[in-house]
C-alpha cells in the first residue's frame, strides 16, 4: 500500500478503535436500544437519498442489516449497558475473524488453509482464556452477550460472501434501514414509553455527539474509506490494520475511563490477536492463497475476515 493509503487505513482504525468508548460514554443517560435506533437513523438518513441502492436483492440487504447491524450492535450496546468494560469489548470484537472462518467453512464450504486453521485454534485458545480470566473477577453474562455480537457480525460476513458482493458503502447505508424501527420498538417494550420519552426529550450533548460520531465518523467515513481500500488492494494488505483496533480501544478506555485491563485478560488478548494475525496475514505478493467454491464456479480469497469493522 502507498503511504497515503496506509495513513487512511490508520485513520479508520483510530475512528473505529475509539468508537466503543464513545458509545459507552454516550449511553450514560440513554437506553441502549434507543441509542442504537438513533445511530442507525443517522446512518440511513439522508444518505439513502444520496447513495445509489446496492445492486443486490432486497433479501440480502435485509439479511445484512439484521446480522451485521441490528444483531451485532444491539448485543454490543446491551453488553456495554450490562457493565462490560469498553476496552475489553474492543478486544473481543476481533473474535469475529475466528467465527467468520469457522462459519464460512461450515456453511459455504470455504475450508481454511493450514495457516488459517492454526490461527483459529490459537485465537480460540486466547479467547477462552480472556473469558475465563474475566469471569473470575466479574459477571460473565456481559462477555457472553458480547460474543453473541461478534457471532452475529460473522454471520453477516458469510451472508455477504455467499452473495459474492463486497459490503460497500451503499450496502452499509441501505441495510441501516433495517435497524431503527425494530430497535426503537424493542426499547419501548423493554424500557417503557416513559423512559424512552424522557431520554429523547432530555438528550445530553454527550449523547448527541456520541451518536453523530458513531453514525458519521465510524459508519459513513470509516466504512467508506475501508471499503475503497479493499476495492483497491488485496484483503491481506488491508485487514491486518484492524489488529490495531483493540490497542486504540484499550488505550482510549484507559485515558477516558481509567479502565485498566487485568493481567490475565491482557495475556489472553495478546494470544487471541496473535491467532487472528496468523489467520489474516498474507503470504506475500504473487501468492495464490485462494479457496475454490465449486458451486459458484469461481475462486474467492481464502481470507474470510470482515469487510466491516465495529466499530
Amino acid at each position: 500500500m502507498s503511504l497515503r493509503h496506509s495513513m487512511l487505513a490508520i485513520l479508520v482504525i483510530l475512528l473505529w478503535g475509539m468508537n466503543v468508548v464513545v458509545i459507552d460514554e454516550g449511553m450514560s443517560d440513554v437506553p441502549p436500544l434507543l441509542f442504537l435506533a438513533l445511530r442507525f437513523t443517522l446512518v440511513a438518513l439522508p444518505w439513502v437519498f444520496l447513495v445509489p441502492r446496492p445492486e443486490v436483492s432486497w433479501r440480502l440487504v435485509v439479511a445484512v442489516g439484521a446480522f451485521m447491524s441490528l444483531g451485532q450492535f444491539s448485543l454490543l450496546y446491551v453488553a456495554l449497558d450490562l457493565g462490560l468494560p469498553a476496552g475489553l469489548a474492543s478486544l473481543l470484537l476481533q473474535a469475529q475473524v475466528i467465527f467468520t472462518i469457522v462459519l464460512a467453512a461450515g456453511l459455504l464450504g470455504e475450508m481454511p488453509t493450514r495457516r488459517q486453521a492454526v490461527g483459529v485454534l490459537v485465537g480460540a485458545g486466547g479467547l477462552a482464556f480472556v473469558v475465563v480470566a474475566h469471569g473470575v473477577s466479574a459477571p460473565i453474562i456481559p462477555v457472553l452477550v458480547m460474543l453473541g455480537a461478534t457471532l452475529s457480525w460473522a454471520a453477516g460476513n458469510v451472508i455477504v460472501r455467499s452473495a459474492g458482493t463486497a459490503s460497500g458503502l451503499s450496502l452499509v447505508v441501505w441495510s441501516a434501514l433495517v435497524v431503527p424501527i425494530p430497535a426503537g420498538l424493542a426499547s419501548v417494550v423493554l424500557d417503557g414509553r416513559q423512559e424512552v420519552g424522557d431520554a429523547l426529550i432530555n438528550l445530553s450533548g454527550t449523547a448527541v455527539a456520541s451518536t453523530v460520531y458513531a453514525a458519521v465518523g465510524s459508519s459513513i467515513i470509516g466504512y467508506g474509506i475501508w471499503n475503497s481500500l479493499l476495492a483497491r488492494y488485496p484483503a491481506s494488505a488491508v485487514v491486518p490494520f484492524a489488529l490495531l483496533m483493540p490497542v486504540v480501544g484499550i488505550v482510549t478506555a484507559w485515558v477516558v475511563q481509567d479502565e485498566v485491563p487485568l493481567v490475565l485478560e491482557t495475556v489472553g488478548g495478546v494470544v487471541m490477536l496473535a491467532g487472528v494475525a496468523v489467520a489474516t496475514a498474507g503470504r506475500g505478493r504473487g501468492s495464490d492463497d485462494t479457496v475454490d467454491v465449486p458451486r459458484r464456479g469461481r475462486r474467492l480469497p481464502a481470507t474470510t475476515t470482515s469487510r466491516r469493522s465495529s466499530r
